[in-house]
């Protein structure tokens, strides 16, 4: 009996032990893999499908910076944390798929938590632990859709309270902070960090802000350098800031702060008003620069001036949207491996091999390309006009899809994603400059071998999710889906394993039903349960299932 006894006793210690290891694994795999607990999986598309796009990146790469996820943990990763695409286009699909492996790659982890970085080898002009606020703004659109929330949330409060430096470049800190909220909502972290935020906002004021109630900025420190309309009153500055203003309004509404919310829904007012009224170019039909000590708009206009679409600002119905009529125009912005960031037919237009390797005054950045895409689908969204349509979405869409290539000595072409391109051979044309730099290789004083390799300056799997697939974020429990799908491109595509508003969304198109067997035309699911369809591609809505009183307390939970 007593060793019976001490059997049991030791049974039960061992099965207590296991059960505590258990949890342990489980909240580690959790926190840097996923959230299994809260995330039930696709409910159409298999995970390991895909595996083959991971398997070959990894084959193709040449892992030179190591930061938290190693490639032999990319997809363990991935298969957990990012939404799923399937599409008849193997280029877009493979790009889609290519880029989060590429975003995975700059988690880094720090004494003051996750952060996002935007090169990988170690840059002079970074900051703390590497990290650049410039396309910070793209990390948190993109980031959004990451099941796990520790990343995004650490990185939120690094830049206001761990040592960031939020205001070195050009930031729409609290749009992209909002537009995070509006995917995964966190009202406790997002309220918590408003003073932070109107601090923020109130020094760009103090070292930015003009008489004349627009803001300036030198070109570089928008990271547009050797632009031709250079330094001044710029659209993408005050952009930034009237999406800012907007962003603290709503924030405060949440956190009770009424009049904070009044003051601020005015500034965005009447930066919207002067954006309209002084950076607009009436002849040319476009929103320009306006130089400091002058009157009178530069001369030229430049991809930037879409920015404002990003955030909305625009009035509709007041001809704006006719400048969207240069993106497809060859002698505006259009190229094979563009858009370019500069009007072709303006005289200084150049894509020079010679001089700063990073230049804005012609070749095609992906930074710009993404606010563009962002802020197309925002004019096919919300706006009635008739001077672009779902077409050129496409077209611009899969030209920048296109350019994720790079061909290698060996005459491989490799998926790739670098600073800046030749618009019109494809060509990655920093890296051609870089890799020459000083006695015929790489030069450290410039950041060292491939600076630009895997460069995470832009945004794509959220154009797919947002733009192409089309669903649209919302502060409320109405699930929007507003596919920019021309009709009679794709005869069927799905985006599966979308963590949004604590539910798995999945959303079909399936023309004929017999691809996934989920009935003809669009479908959209939340956690499996059929919610919204329509026999043809266009918009459509449906209403959010309610979250039992448990599930709420969890995620709660996982989020904080």
């Amino acid at each position: 009996m007593g060793w019976a006894r001490r059997t049991s006793k030791l049974a039960f210690f061992f099965g207590v032990c296991c059960i505590i290891l258990s949890l342990i694994c489980t909240q580690d795999v959790a926190r840097g893999s996923g959230e299994a607990a809260v995330s039930p999986g696709p409910h159409v598309l298999q995970a390991d499908s895909f595996k083959h796009y991971i398997d070959r990146f990894a084959e193709n790469d040449e892992e030179l910076y190591v930061q938290y996820i190693p490639n032999d943990k990319a997809w363990a990763f991935l298969r957990r944390n990012v939404p799923l695409f399937e599409c008849p286009d193997k280029d877009f699909e493979r790009t889609y798929y290519f880029r989060w492996w590429a975003y995975r790659k700059h988690i880094k982890k720090t004494a003051d938590g996750f952060v996002i970085t935007e090169f990988l080898p170690k840059v002079p002009w970074s900051g703390k632990h590497n990290t650049i606020n410039c396309p910070a703004g793209h990390h948190f659109y993109e980031g959004r859709w990451i099941h796990d929330p520790q990343f995004l949330d650490d990185y939120a409060v690094f830049w206001f309270r761990k040592g960031g430096a939020p205001r070195r470049y050009s930031f729409w800190a609290a749009d992209a902070l909002r537009a995070r909220y509006l995917v995964r909502p966190n009202e406790e972290l997002i309220t918590d960090l408003l003073a932070d935020l109107i601090r923020n906002y109130e020094e760009w004021e103090k070292s930015r802000l003009e008489p004349d109630g627009l803001f300036w900025q030198i070109d570089d420190r928008d990271g547009m350098e050797v632009s031709i309309g250079g330094s001044g009153k710029r659209a993408t500055i005050n952009s930034y800031m009237y999406g800012d203003a907007g962003a603290i309004a709503k924030i405060a509404i949440l956190a009770g702060k009424k009049d904070v919310a009044e003051r601020f829904a005015d500034k965005a007012k009447k930066l919207k008003e002067l954006v309209m009224e002084k950076l607009w170019d009436e002849k040319a039909k476009f929103f320009k620069t306006l130089p400091r000590d002058k009157q009178t708009l530069v001369d030229v206009r430049e991809q930037h001036g879409y920015t404002p679409w990003y955030f909305n600002l625009p009035d509709t119905g007041a001809s704006y949207e006719v400048a969207w009529k240069q993106l497809t125009d060859p002698n505006g912005f259009y190229a094979p491996f563009g858009p370019t960031t500069a009007e072709q037919r303006h005289p200084r237009f150049a894509v020079s091999y010679k001089g700063h390797e990073c230049q804005w005054n012609g070749p095609s950045w992906p930074l710009s390309t993404s606010i563009t895409l962002t802020a197309l689908a925002n004019v096919l969204n919300n706006h009635q006009q008739d001077a672009i349509t779902k077409v050129d979405y496409f077209e611009t869409l899969r030209i920048y899809t296109k350019s994720h290539r790079l061909k290698r000595e060996d005459g491989r072409v490799v998926p790739w994603i670098d600073e800046n391109l030749n618009p019109f051979t494809g060509d990655w044309l920093s890296r051609t400059r870089l890799k020459n730099w000083k006695n015929n290789t790489w030069d450290a004083g410039k950041g060292g071998k491939e600076r630009g390799k895997d460069y995470n300056h832009s945004s794509y799997c959220d154009l797919i999710i947002t733009g192409l697939v089309g669903l649209r974020p919302r502060a409320d429990d109405v699930i929007e889906v507003n596919p920019l799908v021309p009709t009679g491109i794709w005869e069927w595509f799905c985006l599966d394993n979308i963590l949004y508003h604590g539910r798995i969304i999945t959303v079909v198109w399936d023309k004929t039903g017999r691809k996934y067997d989920k009935g003809k035309g669009l479908s959209v699911f939340a956690d499996g349960e059929k919610i919204a369809s329509a026999d043809s591609l266009g918009r459509i809505t449906g209403k959010l299932p309610q979250k039992k009183a448990a599930e709420q307390s969890h995620i709660h939970r996982r989020s904080r």
